[in-house]
């Protein structure tokens, strides 16, 4: 049985990831539906994710100084403030501050400072191998979560146009369900004991980040995963929606439907990861599991149907997320355990800093349909050259319990 705080942070990564998937199958359509035009709207989602590197940076770097229950309150504040601006303006200037400083996902994937603070927190729960486990059931929670919302969000925007609503009216529900979840994950935060701060480091950490003893292996390894985010920004869940939508006309609700499935077989996908590292080590379940769902990820613009389409979307997704447990247990045991903090939350931001890039790049591609399978197939190349580097220079790293 986990402790209470464990518990706490699982509640409170379904309930973020939840409202994660609710806004991101919808995102593009209500920008798109208040006026913005893909380049607009590729900018808007470049500085979502650029913003949220800043402010990701600073809290989790000093999470194990400011606290890291007052951290993780601060993004639930973000959250809300970002949808409140998103609900009842359309003024891109605000909207763009909005963007920058507060937390909204454009993927349905996490952003903001809770991911790096939970993962340590969770960390002291289970030791070695165990954590993978540990990590495969959380990522686990959140695919079934951001699989749910996504098929509530496409669902209530859906119903809404059929009440007779107007388009922009009802994908904005999207956005106020957004600011209700953050209030509920401030909720549950507040409940955390303050036992998941962790022990005080005792000497002064001189090192801007602070990370000294493992600063060689975490910009190694923030390098090559800003690259892999980068790919994967080209088609997160926002801009991959709104191509199907373009292509082949898909409802709402239909969306919904479809990221519903997609992020079901992810979660499921994470837990045979956890198995699979036990026998062949972290760093090749990373590398091997990764590759096929990247081929398949070219393959899904190729596709003449939207059955095919859809089947090979569906089967890049069972495999896609088998190296997130396993990529997170890596972090954690690759750098020394009071480093753990600021490593998991650079490492984190780095990918937030590659995938902050791809959006307005990929936006106006998809937005043109006839350059639509441009992103995809860029994104499975660099996700391979990732692959191949990451395998190659990480052979031979000193793994701790």
């Amino acid at each position: 049985m986990l402790p209470l705080d464990a518990r706490l942070l699982f509640a409170a990564r379904i309930v973020r990831l939840f409202a994660y998937g609710f806004v991101a199958v919808v995102l593009v359509l209500y920008l798109a539906a208040i006026g913005l035009d893909g380049h607009r709207i590729g900018l808007l989602l470049s500085l979502t994710l650029a913003g949220d590197v800043v402010v990701s940076l600073y809290l989790t770097t000093r999470a194990d100084v400011l606290g890291r229950k007052r951290t993780l309150l601060a993004g639930a504040v973000l959250m809300i403030g970002a949808a409140v601006v998103f609900a009842v303006t359309r003024d891109f200037t605000l909207l763009v501050l909005a963007a920058t400083i507060g937390v909204i996902s454009p993927s349905g994937n996490e952003v903001g400072p809770f991911l790096a603070v939970e993962q340590v927190a969770l960390a002291h729960a289970a030791q070695g191998r165990d954590r993978t486990a540990l990590f495969a059931w959380y990522n686990l929670a959140g695919s079934f979560a951001t699989a749910a919302g996504s098929l509530a969000g496409g669902f209530l925007a859906g119903l809404l146009m059929k009440q007779g609503f107007g388009a922009a009216t009802s994908y904005r529900s999207a956005i106020i369900a957004y600011a209700v979840l953050g209030a509920g994950l401030a909720i549950i935060f507040t409940r955390v004991s303050p036992a998941i701060e962790g022990e005080r480091v005792a000497r002064p950490v001189r090192s801007l980040f602070r990370v000294e003893h493992s600063r060689s292996i975490v910009l190694r390894l923030s390098s090559l995963f800003a690259l892999d985010s980068f790919a994967g920004g080209l088609v997160v869940q926002s801009i991959v929606a709104y191509w199907f939508f373009r292509r082949f006309g898909l409802s709402p609700a239909a969306l919904g439907s479809l990221f519903f499935g997609a992020n079901l077989a992810a979660g499921v996908s994470a837990l045979a990861a956890a198995r699979i590292a036990r026998r062949f080590g972290l760093l090749n379940t990373m590398v091997f599991t990764h590759l096929p769902s990247n081929i398949l990820l070219i393959l899904v613009p190729l596709m003449p149907t939207l059955p095919l389409a859809i089947a090979v979307l569906l089967l890049r997704f069972s495999i896609s997320q088998m190296d997130v447990p396993t990529r997170q247990a890596f972090v954690i045991a690759a750098v020394e355990p009071a480093e753990r903090t600021a490593a998991a939350g650079i490492t984190g931001v780095a990918r937030t800093t590659g995938a902050a890039l791809a959006p307005v790049i990929a936006m106006p591609l998809v937005a043109s349909l006839s350059y639509g399978w441009v992103p995809f197939v860029a994104a499975g190349l660099l996700k391979i050259i990732y692959d191949v580097v990451l395998l190659r220079s990480c052979r031979g790293v000193r793994l701790e319990s």
